[in-house]
């Protein structure tokens, strides 16, 4: 069964399972190698790709292999890379696009047991992926058999001339089946690839990617590494964002579930993608080019063709799948003379892609720090100490000195002016914290706590899916203190007991107050003991 995917991968016609696959992964257009390939492809036709890795080629052979192949127990896909590391790149990428069609992929190198890997070849597999040298090995021994193979794919051709793997590739081509399907991809076209290509290859199409170069230069590209995303985000819209930006996200979902923590945080801003009718997207337009909302989060696909003035940041919320929606999205600011900044957040797990689209668009993007929590608390003075002497210096303000002169037959000016500034940072939100939250000593008594610490009640529970890891992370995160510090945690369905130290109870009360967690918002007080 196919389905048409135009709304969210071209005009290609895909497995139904796949699609959903490629959308759990963040996929929602081809890139430019993977839409002139993957139709190739599924006409039967041998394939030369010249491209830069980081292109997308992975997926442009990896969805049509996988259109085509057979649910059963056999190898029938075979694809040599240069280097252990491209091999379980590749391998957790094809396996992530072959999970709901039930395909098994498979790397094998060498560095690994190869015991490990002849058990996993018994066990049933339809792709390996391997480098020369251990795939001669595993033929000589007999643990991957060649009768089945349909597809042959050489990844980074040219870097394995380069490594000196043109015999070994050419005994294992030799000892295919004929009628196969042979994909053959390479940056660079040397003459012994294309001596390989005429001998092994029939009729192949070719298509031929070439890099984008990034036409911004007056766009600083910087980026953040950082486990949490949504909190890095955070203090940079507190200290150093202060203008109109577009957030790129990869899916439809990441957009909304941005949309709604930034939205807890009590940033405005509004989300664009494809399940938007126009005339949601025409007011969500409206409201971004108006100025009563200065943060746009968008997909790729939604943000094309949007022209926007005055754009002062990109951030790169997720890091694009290729430098060509890189260069796309960084385009957006920096223009009519005016300077932009571009911002990429990475996990650590994804700064081979930073490298590979710096390599490919031949950029240099700069690391930096997050904003410390000191930075965000001297920037949130500056802000107030700047309203403040703005109101002070305009000197109209004499119909409040009666509310003063009332308040200080009872309290300090100090306190006062206090109280007055927190009022005016979190409105009613300081009338709640003084009633609701106010700890007392005779809070932390008789909680059923351990000694030495507090049992804290939070609101949240097993209906919201939250994990003692969830509380953990945000605890230690939010109140910066040790997650090992942290004592027993009873999760039931819809709150849950937490065990805290008491010389850090205060601060996890004050920061986790109407704070979130995966999204919801936690009403976090001492447990007092019942009667």
């Amino acid at each position: 069964m196919t389905t048409n995917t135009k709304e969210n991968f071209g005009e290609l016609l895909l497995d139904k399972k796949i699609v959903t696959a490629l959308t759990d992964m963040g996929f929602e257009e081809p890139s430019p190698i993977q839409r002139e390939t993957i139709p190739f492809v599924l006409e039967g036709n041998d394939v030369i790709g010249q491209a830069q890795t980081g292109t997308g080629k992975t997926a442009a052979f990896g969805i049509p292999i996988i259109q085509n192949i057979a649910d059963s127990r056999h190898i029938q896909a075979l694809i040599m890379t240069p280097t252990r590391e491209l091999a379980i790149q590749v391998a957790e990428e094809v396996g992530k696009i072959g999970r709901t069609s039930r395909i098994k992929a498979l790397p094998v190198y060498g560095g690994q047991p190869i015991d490990r890997q002849i058990r996993a070849l018994k066990s049933g597999v339809q792709i390996v992926i391997g480098t020369p040298g251990r795939l001669l090995d595993h033929l000589h021994r007999g643990t991957i058999k060649l009768d089945g193979i349909r597809f042959l794919v050489v990844d980074e051709a040219d870097e394995m001339l380069d490594m000196g793997f043109i015999e070994d590739m050419e005994e294992i081509m030799k000892n295919l089946p004929v009628e196969r399907q042979t994909l053959l991809f390479s940056a660079t076209m040397p003459r012994p690839i294309l001596s390989l290509t005429k001998k092994y290859m029939k009729a192949p199409k070719v298509v031929a990617i070439h890099k984008e170069v990034v036409t911004a230069p007056s766009v600083d590209q910087f980026y953040y590494e950082t486990k949490d995303k949504v909190d890095g985000l955070s203090r940079l819209l507190d200290v150093e964002i202060n203008g109109k930006l577009i957030i790129f996200c990869r899916t439809k979902k990441g957009v909304d579930e941005l949309v709604i923590a930034l939205g807890t945080r009590g940033y405005l801003a509004e989300g664009l993608h494809g399940d938007l009718s126009q005339n949601q997207r025409d007011r969500v337009m409206k409201k971004f080019r108006a100025g009563r909302v200065d943060i746009l989060i968008a997909t790729d696909v939604a943000a094309r063709g949007l022209d926007i003035e005055n754009i002062t940041h990109v951030v790169n919320f997720d890091i694009p799948q290729d430098p060509e929606s890189y260069v796309h999205r960084i385009g957006r600011t920096g223009r009519a003379g005016n300077k932009g900044v571009a911002l990429t957040f990475i996990t650590p797990r994804e700064f081979r892609q930073l490298k590979l689209i710096e390599r490919a668009v031949n950029i240099k993007i700069i690391r930096r720090q997050l904003p410390t929590d000191a930075n965000v608390l001297e920037k949130q003075r500056e802000i107030i100490v700047s309203k403040l002497q703005s109101v002070l210096d305009q000197n109209n303000y004499g119909e409040y000195l009666s509310i003063i002169s009332t308040l200080t037959k009872d309290y300090s000016v100090e306190d006062v002016a206090a109280a007055a500034v927190k009022l005016m940072q979190e409105g009613s939100k300081a009338l709640e914290i003084s009633s609701e939250t106010r700890v007392m000593p005779s809070d932390f008594t008789n909680t059923g706590a351990r000694p030495g610490m507090v049992r804290m009640f939070m609101n949240i529970g097993r209906s919201q899916k939250i994990t003692v890891k969830d509380i953990i992370q945000t605890i230690a995160i939010e109140a910066d203190i040790p997650g090992k510090v942290i004592g027993t945690i009873n999760i039931y369905d819809k709150f849950t007991f937490v065990e805290i130290p008491e010389d850090v109870a205060e601060k996890v009360l004050a920061v986790m107050h109407k704070n979130t967690i995966k999204g919801y918002k936690v009403n976090v007080e001492p447990a007092r003991a019942r009667d």
